[in-house]
């Protein structure tokens, strides 16, 4: 029974946090990331007047903060009954990366809006979404069952493109962010999106056809393509919406609302590339040759 709970409770931590990445989306399209001049407090207080940008700003650390008790009582609950301890481990980690990102939160605060730290601050929460999602599979009664092994017969192999795959998602996040926070032109998160998108595609693809018969891996194919597409349909109406309204003084609500929605969808392909990674990592066997046969 405490287990079932662990793992609601991890699941629920979930969708908070993904909460918590549209939050800091809205503070970002709304230019509200100075509305709010002091940390860890508001204008010395623990709840100022919530109007213009205070709303967003303040709003979204209200939210972190209630992530970050929350992770506190997940690594509590996983050291107090959790019998593998490299989960225990990672209870701890997912603490120590969510204080970490409370602390690069308030240096973009104090030391107004470093471009750098502001994109580390965008790629941590995107990897700690990720981290309390895996959490969440490994606390799941599916994971428990066991794994169902299967070999690993096309090439490139499954298993060199479980480690590929993520780090590419991770890059893009970054270009993403770069051109958000004003470091860089769009033209290489377009170029990039190219490519990850025809690595997730080619994964995913592989997943469904190869291995239909997996629910594990059949369900980490069908989450990747429907998070692939949705995400480079968003990313397209971000765009537009953004070319389309870049003459207005104020942020258009056409374009915060595509852009929340496509770095939202970028956190659950993070996530969802995660998770695919890990279900093939367990259940897909190293083929005894990896490269392909030559006449």
């Amino acid at each position: 029974m405490n287990n079932m709970w662990l793992h609601r409770y991890a699941v629920l931590l979930v969708v908070c946090t993904l909460f918590l990445v549209i939050a800091g989306a809205s503070v970002t399209s709304n230019e509200a990331g100075l509305s709010v001049p002091d940390w860890p407090l508001s204008y010395g207080r623990l709840m100022p007047e919530m109007t213009g940008g205070v709303f967003y700003e303040h709003g979204h650390r209200m939210i972190a903060t209630t992530v970050g008790f929350m992770t506190i009582i997940l690594a509590v609950w996983l050291w107090r009954v959790e019998p593998r301890a490299w989960l225990r481990r990672l209870g701890w980690i997912a603490l120590a990366a969510v204080i970490f990102q409370g602390i690069l939160g308030g240096i973009t605060v104090l030391y107004l809006l470093p471009k750098v730290i502001s994109i580390a601050h965008a790629c941590l929460a995107e990897l700690f979404f990720s981290l309390t999602a895996a959490i969440a599979l490994f606390t799941s009664p599916s994971w428990k069952r066991g794994a169902e092994v299967v070999d690993d017969s096309g090439w490139p192999s499954l298993r060199s493109m479980a480690i590929v795959t993520p780090v590419a998602v991770l890059s893009q996040v970054a270009l993403g962010a770069a051109y958000r926070h004003g470091l860089m032109d769009i033209i290489p998160h377009i170029v990039g999106a190219s490519v990850v998108t025809g690595l997730v595609l080619y994964l995913s693809v592989s997943l469904l056809m190869q291995y239909g018969f997996h629910r594990g891996l059949r369900r980490a194919g069908l989450a990747l393509t429907i998070v692939t597409f949705v995400q480079v349909f968003l990313g397209i109406a971000a765009y537009i919406s953004r070319i389309s309204t870049m003459d207005s003084v104020y942020p258009m609500a056409v374009m915060v609302f595509f852009t929340v929605l496509h770095v939202g969808a970028g956190a659950l392909t993070m996530a969802s590339s995660v998770l695919a990674s890990i279900q093939i990592m367990r259940n897909v066997r190293p083929s005894a040759v990896e490269v392909p046969q030559t006449a």
